[in-house]
């Protein structure tokens, strides 16, 4: 029989490793998949505009899915807990789907019907383990240090997937490093491994982590309708709260990442995933340290007074972004400012999250205290369906800053060119030649408008987060450890 403390260390190895295929996953079809369909297929606005209603529907789809299966799973009853079945399930069928997106030779309207049906199977099947593996963290411990601790590797290695991802991608699908010739051909191979990745990573979990079960019942809990979840969510006023300022920060902290800053680095700074890996690479890796450090930060800063110091970071390295990009020549000199300025501003935006998602959790003991149930599963499955709303937003605003700035004109000029090269009709340095003569026609308006999105906006939604954060969320450290004494106090008088 393990130790508790043996138990805690076992799982924050093992729950925190899951997690890395998964988000290898996620981060090919969130950061990639609009690269994937504006470098390989040729797209008329209509068509461009069917793939953002697609997603938007998804995401209004999962409004009604995401709580549901909070539920289902909240009902679960088996020798191996509410959680691991359906991250089994869950992993093996977002596989099957994502690997089919990928490797389809479909296009026009073709496609965008297989488009259709991919990303609603894609929204229910990832739904199955997101929750599962996020919902987890309340049944693991109720120590607050403990869930920080659990939070925060959890999220650096969700980020260690993604920064994998992120690098590698791009230079394996874009420019001359391109798998088989073509982009077409690279992202199929590349959502292969991913697929085989992402179950094989979760094996970590699935058989290596230890839930505490104290406080699960052991008859199957109510059944809810879809009215009575959304009145257990909206009944929690702090719940409500942090879940629209999560959505903010969500929106304004992945429209780097949601393909606009790939697509204005190909543009201006040149053809080559060799350049935004670069910028993700360096981007990224200050949050690393974040991660690592951050549940000793915690202990010492307040949430809300470390929001301020990373507002303070995230503001400078947007400006600093925003300036070299509109005022400086073009060369490396300028890349490697808005690289610098992107490190300072995902450092900010990454504590926000990390505080957000800690704070979303801590709502499950504020509403243990007023109801007199927990409900962590439906709790936190607010969590990835803000998550995905805020994916379905920044398509829009990625979809419309497209059109606006005319980027499909350039981009499918480029896809005709991928698609002949994948077909052998022409060669890889003839490609390439041609690209770079159409690149010479992106106009200064387009370049600069594709800046402004990724630096101003993000920057303004963060601010927004801030300032809602500090003037309606309660449930300071503070108050949390008072809640959480008072909560063993009354189990304590049950007892007895």
């Amino acid at each position: 029989m393990m130790s508790e403390s043996t138990i805690r260390k076992r799982n924050l190895i093992f729950f925190p490793l899951g997690t890395i295929g998964r988000d290898m996953l996620y981060c090919l079809v969130t950061n990639f998949l609009l690269t994937y369909i504006l470098f390989t297929k040729s797209l008329t606005n209509a068509q461009l505009a069917a793939v953002t209603a697609i997603m938007v529907g998804a995401r209004i789809f999962d409004a009604l899915n995401d709580p549901i299966m909070g539920n289902i799973i909240e009902r679960t009853r088996s020798r191996w807990g509410r959680f691991k079945p359906w991250l089994v399930i869950g992993i093996l069928s977002t596989s099957v789907v994502v690997y089919t997106v990928f490797n389809t030779n479909l296009t026009g309207w073709k496609f965008i019907w297989l488009f259709g049906f991919f990303y609603f199977s894609y929204s229910i099947t990832y739904t199955m383990h997101d929750i599962s593996y996020w919902g987890m963290i309340p049944a693991l411990t109720s120590d607050a240090h403990a869930r920080d601790q659990y939070t925060s590797r959890a999220v650096l290695f969700a980020g260690i997937g993604s920064t994998i991802a992120s690098v590698l991608i791009p230079i394996l699908t874009m420019g001359s490093g391109a798998l088989g010739g073509s982009t077409a051909t690279a992202f199929g191979r590349v959502a292969l491994i991913a697929c085989i990745l992402a179950p094989l990573f979760l094996c970590f979990t699935i058989f290596g982590v230890h839930e505490e079960r104290q406080t699960e019942r052991k008859e199957p809990a109510e059944r809810i309708g879809i009215a009575n979840i959304f009145k257990t969510l909206t009944r929690n006023d702090q719940l409500m709260w942090v879940a629209l300022i999560f959505l903010i920060q969500q929106v304004g902290g992945s429209l780097v990442v949601s393909g606009m800053a790939s697509t204005y680095i190909y543009l201006v700074h040149g053809y080559s995933g060799g350049l935004y890996s670069t910028f993700t690479t360096v981007g990224t890796v200050p949050t690393v340290v974040l991660m690592l450090f951050y549940p000793a930060i915690s202990k010492k800063i307040g949430r809300k007074r470390l929001m301020k110091y990373m507002a303070c970071l995230a503001v400078t390295g947007y400006a600093v972004m925003l300036v070299s990009g509109l005022l400086m020549p073009h060369g490396m000199v300028k890349f490697w400012f808005l690289v610098i300025g992107y490190a300072f501003s995902e450092f900010g935006q990454t504590c926000y999250c990390l505080i957000l998602m800690v704070s979303i959790l801590n709502t499950v003991e504020y509403n243990e205290m007023k109801f007199g149930q927990r409900d962590e599963a439906i709790i936190t499955s607010l969590r990835p369906f803000i998550t995905k709303m805020a994916s379905a937003v920044v398509a829009v605003l990625v979809s419309a800053s497209y059109m606006l700035f005319g980027v499909t004109g350039i981009t499918n000029q480029i896809s005709d060119l991928e698609t002949k090269t994948s077909q052998g009709l022409l060669t890889e340095s003839e490609k390439l030649n041609q690209i770079g003569q159409i690149l010479q026609n992106v106009s200064p308006g387009q370049g600069h408008g594709l800046l402004l999105c990724i630096t101003v906006l993000p920057c303004l939604l963060m601010l927004t987060a801030f300032l809602l954060y500090r003037r309606h969320y309660k449930l300071d450290e503070e108050e949390y450890d008072r809640l959480c004494r008072e909560l063993e106090e009354r189990r304590k008088q049950k007892k007895e």
